[in-house]
């Protein structure tokens, strides 16, 4: 290892605290061939290390926290700044684990252990921790999905049941996860910023970057009620944004902090300061260095360290930060289903009251499982539908016309966690539009059970009034 990092020094620190230090994964040669779909030299970086800079004394060698690993990378730092996650490889041939290290005494201890490949942890705000686990021979026929567990590994939970992968997560001031998801069955779709619960449920649309962008990095928030992250134009042959928008409006604030700016990005931390931590190179020949960036004069700002031999990716501070919201959860596992209220499946982001054409009404929906279809419901006069589905399984729902023509094909896969109650607006076009307030018809009936065919389920009692 000394061989491979002629330049770094490993030097113990037990006898110092980590605090204001700065934390990053180094890659030896070229970032290239990421594949976002496996993880492949994107979220699984060979022969890369974790190490640490002190940012006041720049001109001291980088120091190895990770030399016992044959690779290792994605570090998160815990709420009291005293701990680190990160996924490893012991061994050149291991799977990748979630280890955690004690910041103070650099002891590690293994927290996953599994035949499966595990990555991207994150620390949750009720003691419990979030990753993104391989599924091998799954029935929802699934890429990553999103697990969480205890600090010692015990209680592992899955909470993702759509046939998504799930990569750089993140976790909201406000309780949720943020990650990017990308459906992988039946067909390839573009990424997407997904949120959700820590539970699992209200999965729902975040975030969705222009054609050609590729979401690449871990969103990060601000103290100023943002997210930033990295888009690439790798699709277009273009160069990388460095991209903001609102945690209010993400879906109509986005702001391209670095249009000045030619050159590629990887990360983005924020700072107490108004400044971000980026990781950014000038061009592909160059390498990823560590840089100090003002939003505010749209600059690279000063070089915080670099190394020509090596790429400097996913930098974070080692400080205390607030601890996000914990959110109750809804889930109870003696209960089988969820409820999913529609209150108009005819309502659209394209009407308005001045409108002068009439959109197409659906008169009933076909609900989709993974290889067949559940159903077909009629909908209420109003246009609502009322459900009652089994839990952790997905589903996508059409719209179909009285004459039994298609007029929106599926939507996105949705599952409901044991005991959840969903409610949608409609096959709508803006998601922030939502139909008037009344009461919809479906909900003075029982909700319609799905599959059709199923005709009683054993559960504990749902009071649905």
């Amino acid at each position: 290892m000394t061989m491979g990092f002629p330049v770094i020094f490993f030097l113990s620190c037990s006898k110092n605290s980590l605090n204001g230090r700065i934390v990053f994964t180094l890659v030896p040669g070229k970032l290239q061939d990421l594949n976002f779909v496996t993880g492949d030299f994107w979220r699984f970086i060979p022969r890369a290390q974790i190490l640490y800079i002190d940012p006041d004394n720049p001109d001291q060698s980088a120091e190895v926290l990770t030399k016992e690993f044959f690779s290792a990378c994605s570090p998160e730092i815990s709420y009291d700044g005293r701990f680190m996650l990160f996924s490893a490889q012991k061994k050149q041939n291991d799977s990748w684990q979630i280890w955690e290290m004690n910041l103070k005494n650099l002891k590690t201890r293994q927290i996953i252990t599994s035949g499966e490949n595990s990555v991207d942890p994150v620390y949750l705000p009720d003691n419990r921790l979030l990753f993104s686990k391989l599924v091998l021979n799954d029935s929802l026929k699934a890429g990553y999905s999103l697990y969480t567990c205890n600090l010692d590994g015990s209680d592992e939970k899955r909470i993702t049941f759509n046939p998504n992968t799930y990569f750089a997560s993140t976790i909201l001031n406000d309780g949720r996860i943020l990650s990017i998801s990308r459906q992988i069955y039946p067909e390839q779709e573009k990424e997407i910023y997904m949120v959700l619960r820590p539970d699992g449920t209200k999965a729902e649309l975040f975030y969705k970057s222009a054609e050609g962008k590729i979401l690449i990095s871990r969103p990060r928030e601000t103290n100023d009620g943002k997210m930033v992250f990295i888009e690439s134009g790798n699709a277009n042959n273009e160069a990388d944004n460095l991209v903001s928008v609102s945690y209010n409006r993400p879906l109509h604030s986005m702001t391209n902090l670095s249009s000045e700016i030619k050159g590629y990005f990887c990360s983005a931390f924020p700072m107490h300061s108004g400044r971000l931590l980026i990781t950014w190179r000038k061009s592909d020949a160059d390498r990823y260095a560590l840089y100090e960036f003002d939003p505010e004069s749209i600059l690279p700002g000063k070089v915080v360290y670099s190394n020509p031999d090596y790429n400097l990716i996913d930098a974070v501070i080692v400080e205390k930060r607030n601890r996000p919201r914990k959110l109750p959860s809804e889930v109870d596992t003696g209960v089988k289903t969820g409820l999913l209220l529609c209150l108009n499946i005819n309502f659209s982001g394209l009407q308005s009251s001045g409108n002068t054409f009439l959109l197409p009404v659906a008169a009933r929906i076909e609900v989709l499982g993974i290889d067949s279809t559940l159903g077909v419901v009629k909908v209420e006069d109003d246009g609502s539908f009322y459900l009652k589905l089994m839990a952790d399984e997905p589903f996508r729902i059409q719209t179909i016309d009285n004459n039994g023509h298609v007029l929106k094909g599926p939507c996105d896969w949705i599952w409901l966690r044991p005991n959840e109650r969903r409610g949608c607006t409609g096959c709508h076009e803006d998601p922030e539009c939502v139909p008037d307030n009344r009461v919809p018809l479906s909900v003075k009936k029982p909700p319609v059970s799905m599959p059709v065919h199923v005709t009683k389920v054993r559960e504990k009692g749902v009071d649905l009034e």
